[in-house]
């Protein structure tokens, strides 16, 4: 074995003897636990309008450079990162998280567009504004949340909120007359790319509630939604409640044979012991009954005993009468 596959091996032994989250060993940079604390933040992000800010203290922009090696506490770096929040759900927390910890430092702000804009824009939500606010707000990554932010950004709306870098992912965003929402923002180098999360999005979870709408729909008529809340027809309302009765008969039904089945077993499992036994009596019986009456029996060896005993002299005996009588 060369150097090499020796190298592999070893390295396959230690992640099996020291592993970390998903595997992960020490050499990854990745702590194997993490210590338990109880310190965490107790209230939600605020608005960046109930906040004061000192225009009068001049703000200069930090450089990628100066970021990425840390600055000081009081100054972190501001990074930006805007979206819809639709649904919100574990693509959009990991998108912010990235975007937190794109830098030693940071402070993040995150921009929720409103109804309105988004609408004419995208298309029609779920959630509304103030929901969708809400929801960010309670990542635990938000620092600042910007309500009614803007589509595309402004050098005005940039210079307002003190931004040094804009978070999102690198793939291109055509919107509003523009193949990127974005060009401006990686010409002048302020953008800083997070990378999607595979498998989820809005787009998704709606895909799945359109595909299974007959089973929410039912599910939601038990729950003591009102067709009318729902959305559903008359003659779909009735249909669901049919469908609901057929499959209760349906549960009643196979409850019923799973019993049976059950009371079957058991019956089974009875007369199986009872065989059993029976056929233990029924060798301990011929067993006893072969002891006693057998050719090798109690009774026969009890009679050769006796006739062992009193044979020669009933022997002679008789001989004796025979010679005495004429």
């Amino acid at each position: 074995m060369d150097a090499q596959n020796s190298a592999k091996v070893n390295t396959r032994k230690r992640r099996k003897e020291t592993p970390g989250p998903n595997g992960a060993t020490e050499e990854d940079g990745i702590s194997s636990k993490i210590p338990r604390c109880a310190v965490g933040l107790r209230q939600p992000a605020p608005f960046s309008d109930e906040i004061e800010v000192d225009f009068n203290k001049p703000y200069v922009r930090v450089t990628m450079e100066e970021a990425s090696r840390g600055t000081p506490c009081e100054r972190p770096v501001r990074v930006y990162a805007d979206g819809i929040f639709d649904l919100f759900h574990s693509g959009h927390a990991r998108a912010l998280m990235q975007a937190k910890n794109l830098f030693p430092n940071t402070y993040l702000i995150v921009g929720v567009c409103s109804d309105e804009l988004t609408h004419n824009f995208k298309g029609f939500t779920v959630m509304n504004e103030n929901e969708r606010y809400d929801a960010v707000q309670h990542c635990r990554y938000v620092d600042e949340v910007v309500r009614n932010a803007p589509w595309t950004l402004t050098p005005e709306f940039l210079a307002e909120h003190r931004i040094d870098f804009v978070a999102h992912d690198d793939i291109p965003y055509s919107s509003a007359g523009s193949d990127d929402v974005y060009k401006h923002i990686k010409e002048a180098g302020m953008f800083a790319p997070t990378q999607r999360t595979e498998g989820i999005s809005t787009s998704d979870i709606i895909t799945r509630i359109v595909r299974d709408y007959d089973v929410y729909a039912r599910r939601n008529l038990q729950r003591g939604y009102t067709a009318k809340e729902l959305n559903v027809s008359f003659i779909n309302e009735k249909k669901y409640h049919l469908q609901e009765r057929v499959d209760k008969v349906k549960k009643k039904v196979k409850d019923v044979e799973e019993k049976s089945k059950e009371f079957v077993q058991k019956v089974e499992e009875k007369s199986i012991d009872l065989i059993q036994k029976w056929e233990e009596k029924s060798r301990e019986f011929i067993g006893s009954f072969l002891e006693m009456f057998g050719p090798e029996g109690a009774l026969v060896q009890l009679g050769l005993t006796e006739k062992d005993a009193q044979g020669p002299e009933s022997q002679q005996g008789g001989h004796t009468k025979e010679s005495i009588d004429p």
